[in-house]
C-alpha cells in the first residue's frame, strides 16, 4: 500500500498539553490544503488542490477531516467538472479518520518538530481504504499546530477504485495517458477551540 500524507493528517494533535489538550482542536481552511499531483503524455505535470476542507480532533484524541470534493482545483473549470463527474461520481465528500494518543506529544515544545506514522482511514465512493501517512507536526504556539507531509507521497488509483473514471478523462481529453500513482502532498493548521 502507498504511503499517503493526505491530511488525514491531523492525528496528532496531542502534542498540545496541558489544559489545551483537554479541549477540541479545529482546523483552519484559509490556511490548511491538500495537494495532488498528475502526469500526463508521460512528460507534462501538473499540481492540483481542494480548496474546502473541514475538521477537528476531539478531547478523546478522534479525528475527523472532511474534503469537498467538488472544491477540486485544477486550473481548469472543464476538468474540474468532469473529474468530479467521472472519477468522483458526484460524490459530495471525503473523510478520513484516526485515533491519537492525546498524551504522546504532550511534552512538544513551541517550535519543535515531531515525525509521525500515522495509521488513517479514507473513506472515499463508499469504501474504506486504511493507509498509512508520514507527517510532521511542528507546534506553533499554545493554541495552533501545523502538519505537514514529511516528503513525497503517492496514492493509486487502483486502490482508490477510480481507474475507469481516469480512463474517462483520458478519452475526453485524447490524451495518450494519465498516471496512476497520484503523488500527495497536505497542510494542515489546527487552533484550539475557544
Amino acid at each position: 500500500m502507498y504511503k499517503m500524507s493526505i491530511g488525514l493528517v491531523c492525528l496528532f494533535f496531542g502534542f498540545w498539553g496541558g489544559t489545551a489538550s483537554a479541549g477540541t482542536w479545529v482546523l483552519d481552511e484559509t490556511v490548511s490544503t491538500i495537494s495532488f499531483g498528475s502526469i500526463k503524455k508521460d512528460a507534462v505535470g501538473e499540481s492540483h488542490s481542494f480548496t474546502e476542507l473541514s475538521g477537528d480532533m476531539d478531547s478523546d484524541g478522534n479525528v475527523t477531516i472532511s474534503i469537498n470534493l467538488a472544491s477540486v482545483e485544477t486550473w481548469i473549470d472543464k476538468r474540474n467538472g468532469r473529474i468530479i463527474e467521472h472519477v468522483f461520481q458526484d460524490t459530495a465528500a471525503a473523510n478520513i479518520t484516526a485515533s491519537v494518543d492525546m498524551q504522546a506529544f504532550a511534552t512538544l515544545n513551541i517550535g519543535a518538530i515531531l515525525p509521525l506514522d500515522v495509521t488513517t482511514t479514507l473513506t472515499f465512493l463508499d469504501k474504506d481504504v486504511r493507509f498509512d501517512a508520514a507527517l510532521i507536526a511542528v507546534r506553533l504556539s499554545e493554541s495552533k499546530v501545523m502538519i505537514v507531509s514529511d516528503g513525497m507521497a503517492f496514492f493509486s488509483t487502483e486502490e482508490l477504485g477510480v481507474d475507469a473514471g481516469v480512463t474517462k478523462l483520458m478519452e475526453l481529453a485524447k490524451l495518450p495517458s494519465i498516471t496512476r500513482a497520484v503523488p500527495v502532498t497536505v497542510r494542515l493548521v489546527f487552533d484550539a477551540a475557544q
